[in-house]
């Protein structure tokens, strides 16, 4: 296996173990789905089937260094195309598909402008969507029946052989707008990454990876896909899609094929917790997981209770409940929690927090915020604070964090304007947080922090709470400052959704989001806004975009 002892044998993707030992009949994937049989795929079946996918694509003369875009729903179908795309030198990108989360027009322009600014070679996707895609792009669009019927003839393919500095593939960032950021990442960046990350997991050989996760997604990508292939590792993989449609699927999984690590988003904690049937879970044993990695967003250590405590009896402890700080830019992971111990949980002073930038220790347990540790950097990835002039502070100080490690991308695909890197070679990441005991702690983004009477108000604790009341859609609100002249300050306004029509009902269900942030925050919201289902846009991961709903917002209440 891929370790920081053994990482001199691995010089590019290539090397992969799934890829090098292709005469093994141990599984590489196993495709799971509510409405089929599982589709078991060993070593053997994968190398096939890539190196076909890698012929067809060669003779639709794509070639090594050519920008290859995969839009598929997630199937076996997408993962083959992207190694098949590296097997020839190609650089592939997994694209998140046209669904009804997305605009159609925002989704198609941003696609048409990044085959424009990073000269995408061609396009991937379905039968159906392509000729529709075909109109709004520049470049070939290629359905799967056209790639089948490219692949008619027994030639002999040679491989790719690029240097550990090239690019292997790109991580676009995800967004409702901003798309064409694509990541670079080096098979040498690539490579140290999960050495690294192995190393911080225990990984071994013993290890089966479960993943619903998006293959668009950095989270998803690299620890639920790129890792587990490159590790040999067999990888048990479900459709975004049907998961979230049939959450109990996952806990069957990691029944079914005794499965060890599994990475979540925070909201995943909650929504198993609340949705997952009794009768569903029932019998099910859950103690062949080594690992639950929390990761991508804010981690709230009540989704981490309630969690544990709705799986107790399935065999879920909160030892098993661990988390990763990661980041496109930095491959994935730039930190990882201590596998086989409980995660730290940091009770802060809230005011010190609001007002002074420090995250002093709280001697109140009602004046306290909790905050969880992401855990220490892993192998050959350094984290620093930063105040607004650059400066380096010290211990629970807040401030932006800064990363500067081994396995950091190359640059932006395509864009010389942007410049990731300062003169030091650190990287800004835009999160505020801060460091104590050599541990990480992540309290929001710069960008996204509302700046209420002199007081540092990070939304996502608001929208935490609010998603608490009864009557809100969980995980469906959105915290945000709206500037106001008159109070020189910022007011905090939250939008949520809810099925409330009665207008009794709307101000009593209002007055209960108003008092319930008032009493666990010390904050007053200036506008509290009740919305259908549906409303709230996410970006292309799933994520609430708080700016595009500040906006859409604004524009609401302009037009009234």
């Amino acid at each position: 296996m891929l370790t920081l002892s053994t990482r001199d044998k691995y010089l590019t993707l290539l090397d992969a173990v799934t890829l090098a030992q292709p005469e093994s009949d141990r599984p590489a994937i196993i495709f799971v789905a509510t409405d089929a049989d599982p589709v078991h795929i060993s070593r053997q079946q994968f190398s096939n089937a890539a190196t076909e996918y890698a012929a067809a694509l060669t003779k639709l003369n794509i070639a090594e260094g050519d920008l290859v875009i995969i839009a598929h729903t997630q199937n076996l179908e997408s993962i083959y195309a992207f190694w098949g795309a590296m097997l020839i030198g190609a650089i592939p990108s997994m694209f998140p598909t046209l669904t009804e989360k997305l605009d159609p027009e925002i989704y198609m322009r941003d696609i048409g402008e990044l085959v424009t600014k990073s000269a995408v070679k061609a396009i991937l996707t379905t039968d159906s969507f392509a000729p529709t895609l075909a109109e709004w792009v520049s470049c070939p669009v290629y359905g799967s029946q056209t790639i089948k019927a490219s692949n008619n003839t027994c030639e002999v393919l040679e491989y790719a052989q690029p240097m550990p500095s090239a690019t292997a593939f790109l991580q676009h960032s995800s967004g409702t707008t901003g798309l064409q950021k694509g990541v670079a990442l080096s098979h040498e960046a690539v490579l140290n990454q999960l050495a690294a990350y192995s190393d911080a997991l225990k990984l071994n050989e013993n290890d089966v990876i479960v993943s619903w996760l998006p293959l668009y997604h950095d989270m998803g990508l690299i620890a639920g896909f790129v890792q587990p292939l490159v590790q040999g590792v067999p990888l048990v993989l479900m459709s975004p899609f049907d998961w979230v449609r049939h959450p109990a699927m996952l806990l069957k999984a990691i029944r079914d094929y005794k499965t060890t690590l599994c990475w979540l988003p925070n909201f995943a904690y909650n929504h198993l917790a609340r949705t997952v049937r009794q009768r569903d879970s029932e019998g099910i044993d859950l103690s062949s997981i080594r690992a639950f990695i929390n990761c991508s967003e804010p981690v709230r250590d009540d989704s981490h209770r309630l969690f544990a405590e709705r799986f107790a009896i399935n065999g879920i402890t909160l030892k098993q409940l661990t988390v990763s700080y990661a980041m496109a830019e930095n491959t994935f992971a730039v930190t990882q929690s201590a596998i086989d111990s409980e995660t730290k949980v940091d009770l802060v002073d809230r005011q010190g927090l609001q007002n002074n930038l420090t995250a002093s220790v709280a001697t109140d347990v009602e004046k306290g915020e909790k905050v969880v540790s992401c855990g220490k950097p892993i192998h050959g990835t350094m984290v620093r604070v930063v105040n607004d002039n650059g400066q380096a502070l010290g211990e629970r100080q807040v401030g932006e964090i800064m990363v500067k490690s081994n396995c950091m991308l190359t640059n932006y695909y395509h864009r010389d304007d942007l410049q990731p890197f300062d003169e030091d070679g650190w990287y800004k990441t835009g999160d505020k947080g801060y460091l104590a005991d050599g541990e990480v702690y992540i309290v929001g983004r710069s960008k996204d922090l509302i700046i209420n009477a002199g007081k540092n108000v990070y939304p996502q604790d608001i929208e935490a709470i609010v998603n608490s009341v009864a009557g809100v859609h969980p995980g469906r609100a959105v915290a945000f400052g709206v500037p106001d002249e008159r109070e020189g300050t910022e007011l905090i306004a939250v939008v949520a959704e809810a099925d409330v029509s009665d207008a009794a009902a709307r101000k009593q269900l209002t007055q209960a989001i108003r008092q319930q942030v008032g009493r666990q925050s010390d904050i007053t919201l200036s506008f509290v806004t009740l919305v259908n289902k549906g409303w709230l846009i996410k970006t292309s991961s799933g994520k609430i975009a708080r700016g595009k709903n500040r906006e859409k917002w604004l524009a609401e209440r302009q037009a009234q």
